[in-house]
């Protein structure tokens, strides 16, 4: 499971939690049905934002749950889920992406992949995801052409950025993939006027995603010799995350923009759990766990303080066992298949003091915007009495 914005089970209220994990198993679901079981390791958090904006804006009619029978990472309860064409979208953008993530690594030669014929593999997986993908995309209207186009202009871009290269430039073909797949869900929900804020906002949001992705990674490149944007260009840590308290507040401006007919949800996780995504990152705050320094958090005593992640294929059994075994849902804490950092189980209780005050409204008057009246109002800059 990979993406920037995880939130703390504590800080949704319950009808929100709900709502996301509606979103997470919809995604996860729809890959599942158009592509069978093995696109599912395709799920992701970032890519569930898709579904909840397209969701967020459309009228409120039947049609857009239904559901779903007993999972392992759901303890075998069924559930309630979201289907349509903002998770097909999200499904679509997912192997797309999964398939050019796959895609680099065969290029970089890590772990497995290093060899010749299970290379030969991975890159016929990244194809088949890809022409998945086009079709999935196709069939709600999205041409994938736009992401398959800026991933390949990330080579490029890379190849020739050095010492002095302004890190947007790095950033920029991101940015234009995912405004493209934010900016389609307001055509998906019937909200043609949304397009232009919502493609400022994916714009924006993309950037955050290179910027975290790159911060969190800086070390463990370094160590393997990895390319990683923050260091090859120069760029400190504090102009990185000047960078992305700008692209927060433009994220929060152009959200306004945006006409919804249930916004709450989405509120939540793009202008307060991502802050708290940029603050983890940068190790500038935490969720009532272990501390962290200035701008990361510390080696755990039970691992090296740079792990070596692992190839692609060898991730791949991994996050299969964690999933069969509900560890990525029961666990107090579990190895990331692919990285090696700890994670938490998605079920594991935080010990963080923010509270879960439901949908009551008593602590300050703007639950129409935040939807979590008690943690989502601190640090928000709308215009809703939050401050």
């Amino acid at each position: 499971m990979f993406g920037i914005v995880r939130p703390c089970r504590h800080r949704l209220s319950e009808g929100l939690r709900t709502q996301w994990m509606a979103h997470l198993c919809g995604l996860c679901l729809a890959l599942r049905g158009d592509h069978g079981q093995f696109a599912r390791i395709v799920t992701n958090y970032d890519g569930l934002l898709i579904s909840v904006l397209t969701e967020a804006q459309a009228e409120r009619t039947t049609g857009w749950r239904r559901t779903a029978g007993p999972c392992p990472l759901r303890g075998m309860r069924t559930a309630s889920v979201a289907q349509g064409e903002g998770s097909r979208l999200a499904a679509a953008v997912s192997l797309v992406l999964a398939s050019a993530k796959v895609r680099d690594h065969v290029a970089d030669g890590d772990g497995l992949l290093a060899r010749r014929p299970v290379a030969l593999a991975a890159r016929r997986v990244a194809a088949s995801w890809g022409r998945a993908g086009a079709r999935t995309g196709s069939v709600v209207g999205f041409d994938t052409a736009v992401l398959v186009d800026a991933v390949d202009r990330q080579v490029g871009i890379e190849a020739l950025a050095g010492p002095g290269t302004p890190i947007l430039t790095v950033t920029e073909p991101t940015e234009t993939a995912t405004a493209a797949a934010f900016a389609h869900t307001a055509v998906l929900a019937g909200r043609p006027g949304n397009a232009e804020p919502l493609a400022e906002a994916g714009r924006l949001y993309g950037r955050l995603a290179h910027l975290l992705d790159a911060v969190e990674d800086r070390e463990t490149d370094t160590a393997s010799g990895a390319w990683n944007p923050i260091t090859a260009t120069g760029t400190s840590l504090e102009e990185a995350r000047r960078l992305a308290d700008d692209a927060l507040h433009g994220i929060r401006l152009a959200l306004r923009e945006v006409e919804f007919e249930d916004g709450r949800l989405a509120h939540v996780l793009l202008a307060h759990e991502l802050r708290r995504s940029v603050d983890r990152a940068f190790g500038t705050e935490s969720c009532g766990h272990a501390p962290e320094g200035a701008f990361g958090p510390p080696p755990q005593l039970d691992e090296p303080p740079t792990p070596h992640k692992r190839g692609f294929l060898t991730g791949c059994a991994v996050a299969v066992g964690l999933c069969c075994t509900c560890q990525v849902c029961c666990a107090d804490e579990f190895e990331g298949p692919w990285s090696r950092k700890k994670r938490e189980g998605w079920c594991n209780d935080c010990d963080c003091d923010c509270g879960d005050c439901g949908d009551c409204g008593d602590c300050c008057d703007c639950c129409n915007c935040c939807g979590n009246c008690c943690s989502g109002c601190d640090g928000c800059d709308c215009d809703c009495g939050c401050n």
